[in-house]
């Protein structure tokens, strides 16, 4: 059985070794991360799925400031490869957003794969006058109001807001070069196989 909880200490060597897996030690080059690196995740919005206690899945929000507008980055949602196409992916998507309302956030972002993230209202149009600390494909940079008008009027810069944390020692990747790192997010996806679609990566990174 599978079931949706709040990610513990204890989870992060099974969450490291999931991301590990689904994406890879380029992950770290990602513009996305530039936003999460030294901060913890926010409050009761770090999740797991566990199969009769197995961690199965992850994903996590973190907040930023989109402009002026507080906001939660979405990523990154991880499923591992012998639970993929079980819906779990998009299970944590919806578990997360759900909290977040409750907890009263008004605003999501994410990078990831639009059509998977228009079935949960994430939308391009939110983001035109925003802009990332790095490259991006500009069409999987979207948006979600959990409030109506929330982004509204949204410009500038996206950055990292949240409380932080010592950064761990860098893992050398003696095969990337200048090129490599420079495109990290145009050549690969943002998020594994969030659950239940043929799209090997939908879920944002």
């Amino acid at each position: 059985m599978i079931t949706v909880v709040t990610e513990t200490p204890e989870d992060a060597p099974a969450i490291e070794s999931l991301l590990d897996g689904a994406f890879g030690q380029r992950r770290h080059l990602k513009t996305a991360e530039r936003l999460r690196e030294g901060r913890r995740p926010a409050d009761g919005l770090a999740l797991v799925a566990l199969d009769n206690g197995r961690l199965v899945g992850t994903i996590r929000l973190w907040h930023v400031e989109a402009g002026t507008v507080p906001a939660l980055l979405l990523g990154p949602v991880a499923v591992h490869e012998d639970w993929r196409n079980r819906g779990i992916g998009a299970a944590l998507v919806e578990t997360s957003l759900k909290r977040a309302h409750a907890q009263g956030h008004t605003a999501v972002i994410l990078v990831g794969d639009a059509p998977y993230y228009g079935r949960f209202d994430f939308r391009r149009d939110l983001m035109l006058d925003l802009t990332l600390p790095g490259p991006v494909e500009l069409d999987r940079f979207l948006g979600l109001e959990l409030a109506p008008g929330a982004l509204t009027g949204a410009r500038g810069a996206v950055r990292a807001t949240g409380v932080s944390m010592p950064l761990a020692a860098a893992t050398p990747l003696p095969d990337m070069d200048a090129a490599d790192v420079g495109w990290a997010d145009a050549g690969r996806p943002d998020v594994a196989w969030a659950g239940g679609d043929a799209v090997a990566a939908a879920a944002p990174y």
